[in-house]
């Protein structure tokens, strides 16, 4: 059976992996983020406090569980924190990912490492797994070095890209623009909405499904893995509000200029999945089925 360690187990694409494995998929996980587990099932796989940022403590979790395969899914993703804070994302999106791709490299580990749309302009999508990057923000910046450290690896290695990935975590305090939206309509806040940027938002269980599908293939090059579905942030605010019958006149449709962000965000990403269908076996869920399996899993915690 296939050893697969997971960085940022404790963030929502690791849990997702987590719950994959847990669910049957044959691998044997070492599951593995800074600090205490966060997870709520803590049997059935193996948890290493690690912290990315430390190359030694990096290296000593993977030489002693010795993985065939490395998937890594954290990094800093707030992308104006990227942009104010750009030290510490140069840390946990570059170098942190250059340790890896050494020690990989080194012991011939598979490296699936997580990647963005924000790659990307906006200028042409949606893209292929060709397109050309020229990122907006230096949150996009950090992930196209990281890429690029990641191709010159001498191991097995994917880059899976991916757009707004939303799911649920173990503690309720976590959010996505989902959940956000969710809770925001729910009390009647009036929210401000971009209606001038398209996305194709990700179900964290398709992504997760998606990293695991690369595992077991030995799959190498870059992997578009996403929703299918394009949309405006305005209209993905609105499929949530009518999913859960919920009064939409709290939205405000307003322009990405009037919000004063610290970092642009491109116009319009999204991504063309035909390698990713065709090679790896991937069908993503729809929006709305996407939204149904969040409702059945926000019933079960509240049990």
């Amino acid at each position: 059976m296939k050893t697969i360690l997971v960085t940022g187990s404790n963030g929502l694409l690791g849990q997702k992996i987590t719950a994959a494995v847990l669910a049957g998929r044959q691998f044997n996980l070492i599951a593995t983020s800074k600090g205490l587990n966060r997870y709520k099932v803590t049997k059935g796989y193996q948890y290493a406090s690690m912290d990315i940022l430390d190359p030694a403590d990096v290296r000593a979790v993977i030489e002693k569980y010795k993985p065939d395969s490395i998937i890594h899914t954290a990094a800093l993703t707030n992308v104006d924190k990227c942009q104010e804070q750009q030290e510490l994302a140069c840390q946990l999106n570059v170098e942190a990912v250059r340790t890896l791709v050494e020690i990989c490299s080194e012991y011939h580990i598979q490296l699936i490492h997580l990647s963005t749309d924000f790659v990307f302009d906006g200028a042409a999508g949606p893209y292929d797994e060709e397109g050309i990057p020229n990122p907006l923000s230096y949150y996009g910046e950090t992930k196209l070095r990281a890429e690029e450290i990641v191709k010159n690896a001498k191991c097995k290695w994917s880059i899976v890209r991916t757009i707004i990935v939303y799911g649920i975590v173990t503690e309720k305090s976590r959010s996505n623009i989902v959940l956000w939206a969710k809770e925001a309509l729910e009390k009647g806040e009036p929210i401000n909405v971009v209606n001038d940027q398209w996305r194709m938002p990700t179900l964290a269980e398709d992504l997760a499904e998606g990293c695991l599908l690369i595992a077991e293939r030995d799959a190498t090059g870059i992997y578009n893995i996403s929703g299918d579905e394009m949309m405006s942030i305005s209209e993905l605010v609105a499929k949530v509000a009518d999913f859960w019958k919920l009064d939409k006149t709290p939205i405000r449709e307003i322009s990405s200029a009037s919000l004063n962000q610290a970092a642009r965000r491109p116009v319009k990403t999204g991504f063309i999945l035909d390698k990713a269908v065709r090679e790896l076996g991937y069908m993503p869920h729809s929006f709305e089925e996407g939204l149904k399996l969040l409702e059945k899993q926000l019933h079960e915690r509240e049990l």
